[in-house]
């Protein structure tokens, strides 16, 4: 089995592992509490389910809070990280002429395109979602099926995020471009389908939703956005992307997951 996806594999059954261990045995006294335990709040991490009849629904109501975004800031509300955000993409879309062509180039990364490979790292995407929702099924576990379908509204809603940004940029990706041409002029190009990065704004998206779906284990963000970022990484060593592509899938994927899909 390939390595990549077995790690993926074995992240979604160590996760099926530890939510069965935030609930203490049967036979275990129960603590006794010194301060009255708050009821979750609408919004709070462990406040938002799925089941297999809301996901469509769940999807649709997920477009207006995606695309409505702009509202929000003619109403004055988070113009600071829209900000950075639009500076920071720009100052990687401004590097990606410098940046692209020495990926192309150079041979430095031969055994870690190998194992992040498009067809691998699809793979290893959709392993996480797959094996949490096997577990949550084989151990009759709700919170492991909402998360697992959580999961999957998340890809959901930013692939077709990716597709409707893709046909409005058309962008060429760097292994498209000829030797000697110029990397800056690849923007509204017949047919082309760079920016963003879809491995990344799924990897991304999927991270989100086990990072925040599991708060209490404090090295489940670590591996699942080491993973998410070591995909992203592979589209720039690819040449399938630039570093201004993968950024913003990175970026969208995050707050897709955190804000419309979670809801938090």
């Amino acid at each position: 089995m390939n390595k990549c996806f077995a790690a993926s594999l074995l992240l979604a059954t160590a996760l099926g592992s530890l939510r069965g261990q935030d609930v203490p045995p049967e036979q275990s006294p129960p603590p006794t509490p010194t301060v009255p335990v708050p009821a979750l709040a609408p919004g709070s991490l462990e406040s938002r389910s799925a089941d297999w009849k809301s996901v469509l629904p769940n999807i649709i109501e997920d477009q207006p809070k995606i695309y409505g975004f702009p509202v929000q800031l003619a109403h004055g509300r988070h113009w600071a990280p829209t900000l950075a955000f639009l500076a920071l993409t720009a100052g990687f879309i401004a590097s990606d002429p410098y940046t692209a062509p020495y990926f192309r180039n150079t041979t430095a990364f031969h055994g870690f395109n190998k194992a992040f490979s498009s067809t691998n790292t699809s793979l290893m995407i959709a392993a996480a979602p797959i094996s949490i929702l096997a577990t949550g099924l084989i151990r009759n576990d709700h919170y492991e099926r909402s998360t697992a379908l959580l999961a999957g509204e998340a890809l959901a809603d930013v692939e077709i995020l990716d597709e409707v940004l893709k046909l409005s940029t058309r962008r060429a990706r760097p292994i498209g471009i000829a030797p000697g041409m110029n990397f800056s002029d690849n923007w509204w190009e017949s047919g082309e389908d760079s920016f963003p990065s879809g491995h990344t704004i799924a990897a991304f998206a999927v991270a989100t939703v086990i990072s925040r779906r599991y708060p209490h284990q404090k090295w489940v963000p670590w591996v699942a956005y080491g993973l998410a970022t070591a995909i992203a990484f592979s589209r720039v060593t690819l040449s399938a992307h630039y570093v201004g592509d993968v950024f913003v899938g990175a970026a969208l994927g995050y707050f897709v997951s955190r804000f419309a899909v979670l809801r938090q």
